[in-house]
């Protein structure tokens, strides 16, 4: 009985591009044709959710990767060139990053070293939570709030490797943070893999030759500052993860005020301006409420603009709104804005403190200079936020006081009765009045032509505004005594010490301008970091869809295949991770040709022989190669999921030279006997496969991409349990691989030599996304 159980089975109305599994749980996300992300679970292939294409993000998704805790899911898309941090337990965006080309393979894998430096950062990594406040939720997104914190994940490094077009190679910590932009690597990206021991990172890449022919190339490039200056690198990675974390907060906290401003606070505004390019009279608007706030009478116009228009309710509702959004904006500032920017200059000066550090840090790219002027950047963004409080504190009691007044004087004209508590009015309160009428109502022809209204009553809209111009009308700094004393004194007008406030500029821009200075900061380790990185190895291959990093024993593994030199053979190369150790490139070679043997009765064992290629291969475990094999020409619809195991297979120790496509006769080929470790794919065009080493898992997709099929791999049955056993013993022993020559195997291919050339084709499927999807399994 074969070893691997189906578990589910579905037929998806859209074909599917990218296959991962959860590295954490039985959870695998797919990528459909049309820009769809689905998440299903392992127990009858049941749908978890999904996330729709959308014009924000894009529609056409190119690769998949999980991070390390399996809490986030990064998917790239072609069509908008953005990586997309997706939250697994509520489907939601948390973070977009844009690439300059776009993405063709991804991998995020997780730092396994450990040094006596690393442990005492880990345990002192939540130092700032006793000196910095609890972030707040933000209000109607508390989840997706909670969310974004939770963007950092755990304090252990992990690096989010992208790789796509034009040999573009770019690492993200923690997925946020960019810590380095790489170089040097020609052609597309169709595979990478960054060792745990961050010595090495592998890359394989599709070159265009001369004649235009593609040709596979495997890269090793060498990372070692990044291995050398491990604690360093995962500290810096840390605080500017943080600091990247913190912006995302800021800019939602921003979303958050611009939704409780409302339009209905421009009312005022719109309709004064409509009555005076209608009205009749030279009089001004500022005379005529003068008037009607001395002698209580007004004019016919403006009569008829409080009571037709503006009316008693509808000044009573406009009163109410300005109010309740001055009250949320004002809790916002805050409790968010300013809580934000306090934790963001606490993380900066430490940052700042590290940059000092130049023995350590200084080899890293960390410019003191550069983070000075972030931190000045985030204290000019905090004055602006404390520019806006005292806006709207005064624009709150104006209002009030405004409105109260003409409220009582729209009564009056209707002839209505005024409440006692209303109808008080002191000198103070008209000469408060007259002030604000003075101040708001004067009419400014330069504004109205640029403008096209003559009034700007309400003023904290101005604040939240994306715009480059200048505020209409900014803060009046008259007879403040701490600036004059700035401007007169010789020694801190230009002090480094004091923050510049901006005073004509809005909130968003300052925030941009402050988003802007922190992303050149944190370019320059990247760029530093990426300058560092040499190419150890260049090999040129044949055709290759996966790669491996063996963190046991430090070594990179390559399998690949050849289809039209040789069809039924599968290729396993191994470097060494740490690129000045020494490691052969010995090749492994499996001749997929099976013998497996059917038990007819104890005494009894027929023994049949396929001549296979192979469709698709994963790496499952250390031990295990999973791998799809279509039959020869008369066996064309036969397809198997097959276990391959890696021992019999790496324990050649003949050296050869890496020249494949001359001297293949030279590398050494085995034949293995393949017993229950295989199950025939019945009714299934069989064409991809993702695995989960851990969870023990497997998911076969048709060539149609849209026939699934979900197994669980080392599930036996209870009531053959002995003959299980016995098969795996027998199976064990039948694994003893003859030598034979590479000529001698090819010989007895001659005549599968066309079908073999088809399933190698299925194999490597260059216009498809799958053969570039990243599906390396570390454990």
């Amino acid at each position: 009985m074969p070893a691997f159980r189906q578990v589910g089975e579905k037929q998806l109305p859209n074909p599917v591009l990218c296959m991962a599994w959860s590295p954490k749980r039985d959870l695998i996300a797919l990528a459909n044709t049309t820009g769809e992300l689905l998440l299903h679970r392992l127990a009858c292939f049941q749908r978890v959710w999904s996330l729709p294409p959308s014009e924000y993000t894009g529609k056409e998704i190119t690769a998949l990767a999980w991070r390390p805790d399996g809490k986030i899911l990064a998917f790239s898309l072609g069509d908008t060139k953005q990586v997309v941090l997706c939250g697994v337990e509520k489907a939601e965006i948390l973070h977009v990053f844009p690439m300059q080309s776009p993405v063709t393979c991804m991998h995020w894998m997780e730092v396994m070293e450990e040094s006596s430096a690393l442990s005492s950062f880990y345990n002192s990594e939540d130092e700032s939570k006793l000196f910095l406040p609890k972030l707040p939720t933000l209000p109607k997104s508390e989840e997706k709030s909670d969310e974004i914190l939770n963007l950092l994940g755990e304090v252990r490094l992990n690096i989010l490797v992208l790789g796509g077009d034009a040999g573009f190679v770019e690492l993200y910590a923690y997925g946020m943070y960019k810590i380095a932009t790489l170089g040097g690597v020609s052609g597309t990206c169709r595979s990478l893999s960054l060792s745990s021991d961050l010595k090495s990172l592998s890359v394989v890449t599709e070159v265009r030759s001369a004649d235009n022919n593609p040709e596979i190339c495997y890269i090793q490039l060498d990372t070692g500052l990044l291995s050398d200056c491990l604690p360093e690198v995962t500290r810096m990675a840390r605080k500017f993860t943080h600091i990247s974390t913190l912006l995302q907060y800021l800019h939602l906290s921003l979303t958050c005020m611009c939704e409780a401003w409302e339009d209905i606070l421009m009312q005022m505004d719109l309709r004064l301006t409509k009555f005076v390019q209608e009205k009749n009279t030279s009089t001004q608007v500022q005379d005529e409420f003068l008037e009607l706030l001395l002698w209580g009478q007004s004019s016919p116009e403006l009569q008829a603009l409080l009571m037709n228009q503006l009316t008693v309710k509808g000044l009573k509702k406009l009163g109410q709104s300005i109010e309740s959004s001055y009250s949320s904006i004002q809790k916002l500032v805050i409790s968010h804005l300013q809580s934000g920017s306090e934790a963001l200059l606490y993380h900066l000066s430490e940052v700042k403190g590290m940059s000092l550090w130049k023995q350590k840090f200084e080899p890293l790219g960390l410019d003191s200079a550069a983070i000075e002027g972030a931190i000045t950047a985030v204290g000019s963004f905090s004055l602006k936020a404390n520019e806006l409080l005292q806006v709207i504190d005064k624009s709150m009691k104006n209002f009030k006081a405004f409105f109260r007044w003409l409220y009582v004087a729209m009564l009056r004209m209707c002839e209505e009765h005024v409440p006692p508590e209303l109808n008080k009015m002191t000198q103070k309160d008209i000469a408060f009045v007259a002030d604000f009428l003075s101040e708001h109502f004067s009419e400014n022809e330069e504004l109205f032509d640029r403008k096209g209204k003559y009034f700007n009553v309400e003023r904290v809209g101005q604040y939240l505004k994306d715009e480059d111009e200048d505020l209409v009308s900014p803060p009046n700094t008259k007879g403040n005594q701490w600036l004059k004393f700035l401007q007169e004194s010789t020694h801190l007008k230009e002090s480094p010490l004091l923050f510049p406030s901006y005073p004509q500029k809005s909130l968003h821009f300052v925030k941009r301008m402050m988003e802007n200075v922190i992303e050149h900061c944190l370019q320059n380790p990247a760029e530093v970091i990426g300058k560092s990185v040499k190419q150890a190895v260049f090999l040129p291959l044949y055709t290759i869809p996966e790669r491996w990093n063996d963190k046991k024993s430090k070594l990179h593994y390559v399998v690949f295949c050849m289809p039209e030199i040789s069809p039924s053979k599968l290729y396993i190369l191994r470097r060494g991770t740490d690129p000045s150790r020494y490691i052969s490139g010995i090749v492994g070679v499996l001749f997929v040709s099976f013998f497996y043997q059917t038990h007819v009765n104890a005494e009894k064992c027929l023994r049949s022989h396929y001549v296979s290629s192979c469709l698709d291969a994963r790496f499952y475990d250390d031990e295990m190669l999973t791998v799809v094999l279509q039959g020869s020409v008369e066996q064309n619809s036969w397809h198997v999921l097959a276990q391959l195991p890696l021992a019999s297979s790496l324990n050649c120790e003949t050296e050869f030279n890496w020249q494949l496509d001359q001297q293949t006769s030279a590398i050494p080929c085995q034949d293995l006997v393949l017993g229950n470790q295989w199950r025939e794919l019945e009714n299934m065009k069989a064409q991809f496969v993702a695995v989960n080493g851990i969870r023990k898992v497997a998911c076969v997709l048709s060539a149609n991409l849209r026939h699934l099929r979900v197994f669980e791999m080392d599930v036996e049955d209870e009531d053959d349990e002995g003959a299980d056993s016995q098969n795996a013993s027998a199976d064990q022993d039948g694994l003893d691989a003859t030598m034979t020559s590479q000529g001698q195997g090819e010989e007895s291919l001659e005549a599968e030599g066309e079908a073999g050339q088809q399933g190698g084709d299925g194999f490597l499927k260059p216009k498809e996304h799958l053969e570039s999807e990243e599906a390396v399994e570390l454990s």
